[in-house]
């Protein structure tokens, strides 16, 4: 396993799955830098997560474009509706070398729709869209479809689940294993190319679906698989 990286940026940590994120790094020691589309919602933001977090690494605000220049590793978990929009306000200011870990999930519940059902994307996912978004240079990995935004964010509850990670490089997925196993109880897998990101993506749809039948909040375990995956 390589080094993790000691910050990170986090668009969309002012929903739930990327605040809860934002915590568990920054409890973790990781440097988070939390973007919104307003910089006084993203500092607003920073402040809660200090407040959770006041031992951890450090934490600030900024607008979205300005945060996603700030480090090499920046994580995207906002709704659908607003993921195309995202994408290309920030895309003028990315490089080369920077990797997008895209969390985003197409569900119908983004036009109204029922959260247990999936939106077509015709490049074949949320994180291909990304991909297609970014410039030249700028790498995609999708991940943290399957973990439960409340529990990540319930920092005395015990984590045991996996992250399944999809993008064409492994070395970027390694990347970001390193950071998101500085997180107790996550195990990152990887889970094939970019293309795969179709069928993750889809797996929030059914874990939505059972957490609702089963009043649970799920989360994926795959078994078999070797001790050393990195």
């Amino acid at each position: 396993m390589s080094t993790p990286e000691r910050s990170v940026t986090i668009i969309g940590a002012s929903g739930a799955l990327g605040f809860a994120l934002a915590v568990r790094l920054a409890v973790a020691g990781v440097g988070v830098t939390i973007g919104s589309r307003d910089a006084e919602r993203a500092g607003e933001a920073a402040a809660r997560v200090r407040e959770l977090a006041p031992r951890g690494g450090a934490v600030d605000g900024l607008q979205n474009a300005q945060a996603a220049a700030a480090h090499e590793l920046v994580f995207l978990s906002v709704p659908f509706r607003s993921h195309h929009e995202t994408l290309t306000h920030i895309a003028h200011t990315m490089r080369d070398g920077q990797l997008l870990v895209d969390a985003t999930v197409p569900l119908a519940a983004a036009v109204g729709g029922r959260p247990t059902q999936m939106l077509g994307v015709w490049q074949g996912s949320a994180a291909q869209q990304s991909q297609e978004l970014m410039p030249a240079g700028v790498s995609v990995v999708g991940a943290l479809h399957t973990v439960s935004a409340e529990v990540l964010g319930d920092l005395e509850a015990a984590l045991e689940e996996d992250v399944l990670l999809t993008g064409d490089r492994r070395a970027d997925k390694r990347r970001v294993a390193a950071v998101l196993d500085e997180i107790p109880g996550l195990r990152c897998v990887d889970a094939g190319r970019l293309e795969m990101a179709r069928i993750t993506e889809s797996l929030t749809a059914l874990m939505i679906a059972m957490n609702i039948r089963h009043k649970a909040h799920t989360g994926i375990r795959v078994t078999g698989l070797p001790d050393a995956l990195w």
